[in-house]
């Protein structure tokens, strides 16, 4: 895979950041999409919320069972959004404020500075939100997730 472009956000350091856009809530950042790539960004403006892929750039290796950050026991990795992972994808889901020049302004950004983006999608609530859904071990940790900062439990060796 290519990078289609870059994230860039407050955040330099694992340590300390949000684990998920909810506890990102106002934390801008930006999305500068490469030149060859922004003919793609048409008609992206009436969304108001996308949902960008990106690299874990900075993880390397990966366990099949971890300590998931709001857990204090080991769970399966598929049963976790750890950033260590096989394929190290990560996934966010952020408001959109405005496109300028290749470049979107968004907000709720969980995502480290200067992380490679692989692809952009609208965030479609028809398409993407679903009744009855179960979260499995997370039901129990409540809203734990917005006050909730990364440490350095997944950081590459």
């Amino acid at each position: 895979m290519t990078p289609i472009g870059f994230i860039y956000s407050p955040f330099s350091s694992l340590e300390g950041m949000p684990i998920q856009p909810t506890g990102a809530a106002g934390v801008r950042g930006r999305v500068e999409i490469l030149p060859e790539y922004r003919a793609g960004l048409k008609d992206i403006e009436g969304f108001s919320h996308l949902i960008l892929l990106y690299l874990f750039h900075r993880s390397s290796g990966f366990q099949l069972e971890v300590v998931p950050f709001l857990d204090s026991q080991p769970r399966g990795l598929f049963a976790t959004r750890a950033p260590k992972r096989p394929n190290p994808i990560g996934l966010s889901i952020v408001r959109l404020d405005s496109v300028e020049n290749g470049v979107l302004n968004v907000q709720d950004v969980d995502i480290l500075d200067g992380t490679p983006l692989l692809d952009i999608k609208p965030y479609v609530p028809v398409f993407d939100r679903r009744e009855g859904v179960r979260a499995g071990w997370l039901e129990s940790t409540g809203n734990a997730v917005a006050a909730h900062k990364s440490d350095a439990r997944f950081a590459a060796p």
